[in-house]
């Protein structure tokens, strides 16, 4: 069913112990809209880009089946840029340069098309911008889910508190857990969460996979042991469009299909740090995907 994408779309430079790759596409809009599309249709994707965005990559999105309707395409203006660094442990890395450039004075506007969309995930920009957005939608989503960052905690904390009490799932890394609760314990800062509005809380791990908490339980779902990662830059934005696809496709919201939904969140993030930008979400097959997700049940069965 319908989903509507907003978020940021950028031009990455990466570098990690295994290679580099200049200037390729990514942004939370990018990775969501890629990985949910192998789950889903119709995806609506929001966002904004100069004219030194590849034409290239928005082909791709739209052989993908992305309504790029909502893409504003600043004339003369250059789309955000990231340069980063990582270390042999992946988990670390450091950023060399930022350019907001035309993501600076983004304002998300959602053609009329889009303002009905059944289901829809706020990538990780500001959480004023993320509101905007809730607001500007004719009929509630049947399913919110959100991201954010240390910045946005720190920066606009009012702010993001006032986006929390809207959305139905919040997606956030331990680090930012612990941050937005002040709570250490992961378990503990995940209830803390829920306090604050969203009754679904991800916590992602990194290389140690992901944690999903309802009203009903806790799962947790492992990550997929790969012997080359080559960009783990995009992982988390990669995990949660497979997660809402998943959703989107069955239009179930069960404790059970949650977990299911968690676990190609995985599948998704796993195919996605193969290859440098979005290039090993290009060529997937659904036999590609339900292969890995059928790998993952038996990463974690057991007999008793």
């Amino acid at each position: 069913m319908s989903l509507l994408v907003v978020g940021s779309i950028a031009l990455d430079t990466i570098e990690t112990p295994f290679g580099r790759a200049d200037r390729v596409a990514g942004g939370s809009a990018v990775y969501i809209s890629a990985a949910a599309s192998y789950f889903t249709a119709p995806i609506r994707l929001v966002g904004v880009v100069g004219s030194d965005f590849p034409d290239s990559e928005l082909k791709f999105l739209e052989s993908r089946g992305i309504d790029l309707a909502g893409i504003q395409v600043v004339e003369g203006g250059k789309t955000f840029f990231w340069s980063g660094r990582y270390h042999y442990d992946l988990n670390e890395r450091d950023t060399i340069d930022t350019q907001l450039n035309v993501f600076e004075k983004f304002n998300p506007v959602l053609p009329e098309s889009y303002r009905k969309s059944k289901y829809l995930i706020l990538g990780n920009i500001d959480p004023v911008l993320q509101l905007r957005v809730i607001d500007s939608m004719e009929q509630r989503p049947e399913l919110i889910v959100c991201d954010t960052m240390n910045f946005w905690i720190k920066g606009k904390n009012k702010e993001l508190m006032e986006t929390l009490k809207r959305v139905d799932v919040l997606i956030v890394n331990d680090s930012e857990a612990r941050l937005l609760v002040s709570e250490p314990n992961l378990v503990k800062a995940a209830k803390k969460i829920t306090k604050l509005g969203p009754p679904i809380v991800i916590i992602k791990k990194g290389e140690h996979g992901a944690l999903l908490f309802t009203s009903e339980s806790v799962f947790a779902a492992p990550a997929f042991p790969l012997e080359f990662i080559y960009d783990p830059t995009g992982a988390g934005d990669t995990f949660a469009g497979g997660f809402i696809g998943h959703l989107a496709r069955t239009e179930d919201l069960s404790d059970h299909n949650l977990r299911k939904a968690t676990v190609y969140g995985s599948v998704m993030a796993s195919f996605g740090v193969g290859k440098f930008g979005t290039e090993a979400l290009k060529n997937l097959s659904d036999m590609d995907i339900h292969r890995r997700y059928r790998d993952f049940i038996e990463l974690s069965r057991f007999d008793e």
